[in-house]
């Protein structure tokens, strides 16, 4: 993660002369950031009670390593537009609770669940993130706290993949099950930016994402998955 921000840092041109001693040269109009950290699914529903209940997860299991990444454009001293992408995938063995194979074996299965937000938000700082020095230099705020709101369009993905039983004729059978596509969501966030040089800042950033979609003919009687979720990332932004 911190390769591809120098990779950006480095493909902007001619950076060198645009960086003082402690400032830059005009103010900036772009930053980029890549975070990486967890995300927490809440995991409610019917669908979720349902795997739970039957096969040996909890709603913990559906927490993920995430990696987000936003390009911002300033609007105002104190307003950015936030162009946001981030991607998670949970991925966890698992057995039926109360059912084994003939062999008196478990009855294994895996279940993933991978989740993509595209949003575009308004981000608001809470303090000024910098000052102007005379009509060139302008000089980074040590920390700018940050807060957010917005929404988008965000993919999913729910696959379960093993072995299963027929309840009809409890003969145990191979198969796979799987939902995917778009939905809409609504997110809200709040985080900071700590700066290390005029270019560079570590950025802390918390969110939350809203979002249902309705599920394929693979999970025909469940109401829908329920995709909302927190999420915690720490990372680098370079200011363009």
């Amino acid at each position: 993660m911190a390769v591809a921000v120098a990779l950006v840092a480095a493909s902007a041109p001619a950076r060198a002369q645009d960086v003082g001693n402690g400032f830059l040269f005009g103010t900036p109009q772009a930053s980029f950031s890549l975070r990486g950290g967890m995300t927490a699914p809440q995991a409610r529903g019917d669908l979720f009670g349902f795997v739970t209940n039957r096969f040996t997860l909890g709603r913990g299991d559906f927490r993920a390593p995430l990696i987000d990444a936003d390009l911002s454009f300033r609007l105002a001293p104190r307003v950015d537009l936030d162009l946001a992408a981030g991607y998670s995938r949970s991925n966890r063995a698992s057995e039926f609770r109360h059912w084994v194979d003939n062999n008196n074996l478990p009855i294994q299965q895996t279940t993933a669940l991978a989740r993509v937000p595209l949003t575009a938000s308004l981000r608001v700082y809470l303090t000024p993130r910098g000052r102007s020095v005379g009509e060139l230099a302008w000089i980074p705020a040590r920390f700018a706290p940050y807060v957010g709101a917005g929404g988008g369009a965000m993919w999913y993905r729910f696959m379960q993949d093993g072995d299963f039983i027929d309840f009809n004729t409890t003969n145990v059978f191979p198969d796979r099950f799987t939902s995917s596509g778009w939905t809409k969501t609504a997110q809200v966030m709040a985080g900071g930016d700590y700066t290390l040089n005029p270019r560079l800042a570590v950025t802390g950033d918390a969110r939350y994402h809203w979002a249902k979609a309705k599920l394929g003919p693979d999970f025909v009687g469940f109401d829908g998955i329920d995709l909302s979720g927190f999420a915690l990332t720490l990372g680098f932004t370079v200011r363009l």
